[in-house]
């Protein structure tokens, strides 16, 4: 079997996977089901972990240069008072690097740009299953998952939450803030071209969509709150407002199968309240490349990479479900806010997770 990758989704996970193993001179194949990259999309934050990772792939300076850098966060109540102040300087200083905010269309584009450099096959408007004739078969098919479901007999599982996101236009900010309410939150984040990144989330039933009334759902859990939500909530425009359940993957005993490896949402999504989902799929990546490159086969590595990536990612799955919780009380607040604090007393976390071996990945 000639060395030849097959990458079954086309996301980040799936086009940082393919230039990473592109980098070891092997031949690879992405299918993606979109005929064409999304042209509208929210911010992701890339920690300096996922940094570091897109650095060993020749991409993260420009990460950098085109996502907005986040100087300054908090956490806050609904009136505008403070919880806890995120101590961003603490974290540049531990890992020599900011959080750096870049919307998703902006993200992709330059993934996708490197991909097509390094010489991937990238078949837009295709799909393809596990069964195809290839030595590694990379399962980066997202949060369903057929590739998971066909191998594990697992599915998505909804997680009792929903989530509205959007951007505003010419509303700039580099400060990150989160408001957290009675058993609901509200978000901020910066993007680039001088756009401010928001976000909200509330328990609720599963499909309980108001479509052409998300705006004055919004307003309706969240009007009288202070600035930065007031601000947001008076710039809405109804056809900028996105609305999706929120699903996660169970607990998998294994990211590997045979040939098979699972990546980012496909291995472990999770709650969005530690925003590390895009970062975990893109350190997957590049771990993964790393360890059937240093590993004397494909098995070895595979069973390698499972035994970096499955525990790290589980255990920040499991913490996300437990900051889920938090965000969903409804009493003794005064409780729940000192939690928050302890919490963040060692500063922002940023797991490193990416293999010692992966710096040579590009």
């Amino acid at each position: 079997m000639t060395r030849h990758a097959v990458i079954i989704g086309g996301g980040i996970g799936g086009l940082t996977a393919a230039i990473a193993l592109r980098g070891d001179g092997r031949r690879v194949t992405v299918h993606e089901r979109d005929a064409a990259p999304p042209v509208t999309g929210t911010a992701l934050g890339m920690w300096p972990s996922a940094l570091r990772a897109l650095d060993t792939i020749g991409v993260g300076d420009e990460v950098r240069a085109v996502g907005r850098p986040q100087r300054a966060g908090a956490f806050l109540r609904p009136d505008g008072s403070r919880i806890v102040t995120l101590d961003m300087d603490r974290l540049r200083r531990r890992t020599g690097d900011d959080v750096h905010l870049i919307s998703r269309p902006a993200l992709l584009g330059i993934l996708h740009r490197a991909a097509a450099r390094a010489g991937a096959e990238l078949r837009a408007g295709e799909t393809a299953d596990a069964d195809v004739d290839a030595e590694l078969v990379v399962a980066a098919d997202g949060v369903f998952s057929r590739t998971r479901e066909k191998i594990f007999g697992v599915s998505a599982r909804f997680s009792g939450g929903t989530a509205w996101r959007g951007v505003v236009d010419d509303r700039p900010t580099d400060t990150f803030a989160e408001v957290w309410g009675r058993g609901i939150k509200f978000g901020v984040t910066p993007q680039e071209g001088g756009r401010t990144n928001w976000f909200a989330t509330a328990p609720a039933p599963e499909r309980s969509f108001s479509p052409g009334r998300e705006v004055a759902a919004l307003r309706r859990l969240f009007g009288g709150w202070a600035d930065p939500v007031r601000g947001v909530l008076e710039a809405l425009d109804e056809r900028t407002v996105l609305r999706h359940d929120v699903y996660v993957t169970p607990p998998l005993p294994s990211f590997v199968h045979g040939r098979v490896a699972l990546i980012g949402d496909a291995a472990h999504a999770m709650t969005p309240d530690l925003g590390r989902g895009a970062c975990e799929a893109i350190i997957d990546a590049v771990t993964l490349a790393a360890c059937v490159r240093t590993h004397p086969t494909i098995q070895t590595g595979l069973t390698g990479y499972d035994r970096e990536r499955r525990p790290i990612t589980q255990r920040l799955a499991r913490v996300a479900g437990l900051a889920a919780r938090m965000t969903r009380v409804r009493h003794a607040l005064p409780v729940r806010d000192q939690l928050l604090r302890a919490s963040l007393l060692a500063g922002p976390p940023d797991p490193a997770g990416v293999h010692s071996s992966s710096t040579s990945a590009a």
